[in-house]
């Protein structure tokens, strides 16, 4: 970490999006950033769906499909059908790619891990852009819900337990969510630079249809995103007390395909206005350093002990990075100190960075945290159904 510089800069991230998740999450990720402080160089999305494409607000020249005219439409959870067009289209799909763009300092893959599409071709196109690029490629993976593979699954959150739903319900559209998602994650361990898992199960609300859900919990994970991407911007005069860079990212995350979770919280502040009320003149708010220490540690709290996007026991983290935002008079650099000294203490001792992000415009305090190195009951949960034997 180190004190900021004439070149300091928000850290330049390209997302691709495959199969019909991860085009979704690409999606929602480039309308989640702000105009005052773009971190995005690029947003491409990969679907062998060409009405999936045709839904994202994505244009048109970066949406890019892909696959035998048999494969519009879906894979129907095919994994292996999957993995062969990814292996046959990956050099393709990069050759693709809008290459009039800066150079970006990481590329973030979105994928859902649950189908055959995203889930088959994500491991290809993650080696060959190791291959081709000197920059960490992290993948963005989101787990399936226990609605997607299991018929007994409990959505009405009046039972005692998750497994109380009616047996003779219709049978969910993907029985092979689970294996497809392990089988994935195996594939991606050593060809990822790390992998960041939001647990659509944690996320979803009793009686929430997946469709239903899927636009909030993906503003949910853009949000964090670029909370933690878009960190080390500079505008307005506004500058970072201890600025957080791509190097940093990575010193945190690794480069050995670390499972990744993120937490966040934000709270809305007094940002001061016009004096005639109009907006017209806004004033810097006067702010008295017992409320910005308050905001502060109260995001911090939430950050760290709120939802994750992948549950986990907290001492198990190897790493963890902390990013407080918000308009600069409220950023108590005291307060975001014994912040980082919360999370590293929280995590048993383990590496932690930890810096601040004005946002001159923002109109809320925030708090992003990454933890990477995690131990999740969940995927061992996911693991165990992938292992099953099939039913006679």
């Amino acid at each position: 970490m180190k004190a900021p510089t004439d070149e300091d800069r928000t850290m330049q991230l390209e997302v691709l999006g495959v199969g019909g998740a991860g085009c979704r999450i690409a999606d929602s990720i480039r309308a989640a950033e702000p105009a005052e402080h773009s971190f995005l160089t690029d947003v491409t999305v990969f679907d062998t769906d060409e009405a999936a494409l045709n839904r994202t607000v994505i244009p048109e020249s970066h949406c890019v499909q892909y696959g035998l005219p048999d494969s519009d439409g879906g894979l129907e959870g095919d994994l292996e059908r999957g993995l062969t067009l990814g292996r046959e289209y990956a050099d393709e799909l990069l050759e693709r790619r809008d290459r009039d763009h800066p150079t970006a300092d990481a590329i973030l893959v979105a994928v859902g891990l649950g189908g055959a599409t995203g889930g088959g071709t994500a491991p290809a196109l993650v080696a060959t852009l190791q291959q081709r690029s000197d920059v960490p490629v992290y993948v963005l993976a989101t787990l399936p819900a226990d609605r997607e593979f299991d018929a007994t699954a409990d959505t009405s959150g009046s039972g005692p337990g998750r497994h109380t739903r009616d047996p003779t319900a219709e049978t969910p559209p993907r029985p092979n969510a689970a294996t497809n998602a392990i089988a994935t994650l195996e594939r991606l361990d050593g060809v990822a630079s790390a992998i960041i898992c939001f647990d659509n199960e944690a996320w979803l609300h009793p009686v929430e249809s997946l469709a239903d859900a899927r636009d909030r919990c993906n503003r949910e994970l853009a949000t964090r995103v670029e909370a933690v991407f878009a960190a080390g911007e500079r505008s307005d005069g506004a500058v970072a007390q201890t600025v957080i860079d791509a190097s940093d990212v990575r010193r945190i995350v690794g480069d050995q395909s670390a499972i990744v979770t993120l937490g966040y919280d934000d709270l809305a502040v007094e940002t001061g206005g016009s004096r005639f009320g109009l907006g017209l003149f806004p004033s810097r708010p006067d702010v008295e350093t017992s409320e910005a220490v308050s905001a502060i540690e109260t995001v911090i709290r939430k950050g760290i002990r709120g939802k994750l996007t992948l549950e986990c026991d907290l001492e198990t983290a190897a790493r963890g990075l902390l990013v407080v935002g918000g308009p600069p008079a409220w950023l108590n650099r005291q307060a975001i100190a014994e912040g980082r000294q919360t999370l590293e203490s929280t995590l048993d001792g383990a590496g932690v960075l930890g810096g601040d992000a004005p946002r001159p415009d923002g109109e809320s305090v925030f708090a992003g945290v990454v933890l990477a190195g995690v131990e999740s009951d969940r995927l061992a949960a996911l693991r165990a159904v992938a292992e099953r034997p099939p039913e006679p």
